[in-house]
């Protein structure tokens, strides 16, 4: 039997990137998958996929009751997966509109679904954020993303604690940098700084999230995992020699 086998699961934000991936391992795990986005084209890659699809905009509280209101059947399985960010540079140079439509979709997207999301779950269940390192590193050239993606970290331990009681258990995935259409970082920097020596790509964390999804992971609650090449472990091999390389010279 899959691991997942009998499970119904919603990925808010799963019609691209982690989201996207998330829901086709999902699929296969056997679970009944519903992804909620804004694309035209949701219907065709949800049935791509094997799954299914309903319109969801997260900037909208009573967008997620009507997307949860389509769904038959309680969730047992929760994944906030929406998120958006800016033209890299320094907070003074993102604009107003930019800055509150960054707000919306990253931080309050997510409060939104951890508000309106368990009533529509079962007991037992397993709400997934997707948050980032931005938010645990300061970054020169993303302070606002790190800043909505602190946020959602810090959301997932409280919503453990309100949820706790019911055993629904919320923990947040913080991905390094990943091959995505949000993620522009080139991949020859990742090869210094990363002590993996590369970019990742999104089945790097699908485990995870199938692990988070699975009731193996019934202990597990208010926990922000990172997945990203070591990157926030420290100095990499290679960093370290091109340092001592330009101390040298």
């Amino acid at each position: 039997m899959s691991s997942l086998q009998g499970k119904t699961a919603f990925i808010a934000g799963g019609t691209a990137g982690i989201g996207l991936a998330v829901a086709r391992a999902y699929v296969d795990e056997g679970a009944r998958v519903w992804i909620g986005g804004r694309r035209e084209d949701g219907d065709a890659i949800a049935a791509g996929i094997g799954a299914s699809f309903v319109s969801l905009n997260v900037r909208e509280p009573e967008s997620y009751a009507d997307a949860l209101e389509q769904i038959p059947d309680r969730l047992d399985v929760l994944v906030l997966n929406a998120g958006i960010g800016h033209p890299p540079g320094p907070i003074a140079s993102v604009s107003d509109k930019r800055a509150r439509l960054v707000v919306e979709v990253n931080l309050l997207g997510t409060f939104w679904g951890l508000k309106q999301g368990p009533e529509r779950m079962n007991d037992r269940g397993s709400i997934i954020i997707t948050s980032s390192i931005s938010g645990v590193t300061g970054t020169p050239m993303e302070g606002l993303y790190g800043a909505t993606k602190a946020g959602v970290s810090h959301l997932a331990r409280s919503a453990a604690i309100d949820l706790g009681p019911r055993g629904i258990r919320v923990n947040a995935v913080q991905p390094g940098p990943v091959w995505t259409d949000l993620n522009a970082m080139p991949e020859e920097l990742l090869r210094i700084t990363a002590p993996l020596g590369r970019k990742g790509v999104v089945e790097d964390l699908t485990a995870l999230y199938v692990y988070l999804a699975r009731d193996e992971s019934s202990y597990m609650t208010g926990q922000a995992l990172t997945v990203d090449g070591g990157i926030t472990a420290g100095y990499s091999q290679a960093l370290l020699g091109a340092e001592a390389g330009a101390v040298v010279a």
